[in-house]
């Protein structure tokens, strides 16, 4: 009863939180031909990078395999190769990169330098023969140009201006599944939770283990924020608040639990989302001395105060935290005034 009685006052905490409205925001351009977007992030100039596909190809693109009785799983591979569009939109211009042959399934997608586009499959599996190789560079007409392994369970996937590869992963990701960690196969890629690859998709640096830094571990890499200086993540079990410069390591201790997207500018920290009805909640914060202290706590809505969609995706550049819907992308910097 006392977990219920709690649930309960947190649904009415979050409904008294005052609103941050969203800006009108812009249309997201879609490809002619496509009518289902398969995935949507943010590249390192600021640019909505996006998948498209038909809305058959797309149950392709979300293959599961379900166990009776059990649970459902992410395919790695769609089953069958579907074809697809990336657009790269900036404004309202939009270059669209056509894809013939798809196979990875629940991608990720980013801008490459010369017009390439890296698409990166959430899940991989390991096998005797070789693990599976999870993440494909086209050319900027679409043409295989390379492919890697990156490992499984990966939850965030960003490049930088100058072609580097920052990879986030999920628990199974660090501590195993798909094969990965059993006996007589590798240790998960992402053990460390966080790897940047080099531009030919070679580990190029890990985050350093529990052993090396005094911010602990990551089980989860929940939120992460990437930039040509510096690499920003808040993640689970303690959600510190950490960046990484130069290889080096420095953190703020953080009382703000579940954030899935977080914006910095300078020694001001947005974060937003959170578990259950927090799920809209955004968070601003000042680092001081060791710790992160909150200053505000909001709802983000849409223009004209409706609730985010339950299917949205959400992604801090920097500065700037980016809201794609279907339909719209928003951005809100955080050197904006919070609302009064």
């Amino acid at each position: 009863m006392t977990g219920w009685k709690s649930r309960r006052r947190n649904r009415g905490r979050a409904a008294r939180l005052p609103t941050w409205a969203l800006g009108e925001g812009l249309p997201v351009i879609r490809p002619e031909g496509s009518d289902a977007l398969g995935s949507g992030s943010i590249g390192p100039a600021g640019e909505l990078v996006a998948l498209w596909s038909t809305a058959e190809n797309e149950a392709a693109l979300r293959s599961v395999t379900t166990q009776p009785g059990w649970a459902t799983f992410p395919d790695p591979t769609t089953g069958r190769p579907v074809a697809a569009h990336v657009t790269r939109q900036a404004g309202d211009t939009v270059d669209v990169t056509p894809l013939a042959g798809l196979t990875l399934a629940h991608p990720s997608v980013q801008p490459l330098p010369q017009g390439r586009v890296l698409l990166v499959g959430a899940r991989c599996r390991w096998r005797a023969g070789g693990p599976d190789r999870n993440a494909v560079v086209y050319d900027s007409q679409g043409r295989v140009e390379a492919t890697a392994t990156l490992g499984d369970g990966i939850e965030h996937v960003f490049t930088t201006t100058s072609g580097q590869v920052w990879v986030g992963y999920f628990d199974e990701g660090v501590y195993g599944n798909y094969g990965w960690g059993d006996a007589d196969a590798a240790p998960p890629m992402g053990h460390r939770g966080l790897v940047r690859f080099s531009p030919d998709l070679e580990p190029a640096w890990m985050f350093p283990s529990h052993v090396d830094n005094e911010w602990g571990a990551i089980s989860d890499c929940y939120a992460l924020n990437v930039t040509d200086d510096a690499v920003w993540t808040c993640y689970y079990t303690d959600f510190p608040i950490v960046q990484v410069h130069d290889g080096a390591v420095s953190g703020w201790h953080n009382q703000v639990g579940g954030a899935k997207a977080l914006a910095v500018h300078g020694t001001r920290v947005g974060l937003l989302g959170g578990y259950g009805p927090d799920r809209d909640r955004f968070v601003v914060g000042e680092l001081a001395g060791e710790a992160m202290q909150v200053v505000g706590e909001y709802r983000l809505v849409l223009p004209g105060g409706t609730p985010l969609p339950a299917e949205v995706t959400a992604v801090g550049r920097g500065s700037v935290l980016h809201v794609i819907t279907a339909d719209r992308w928003y951005q809100l910097s955080l050197d904006e005034p919070p609302p009064r």
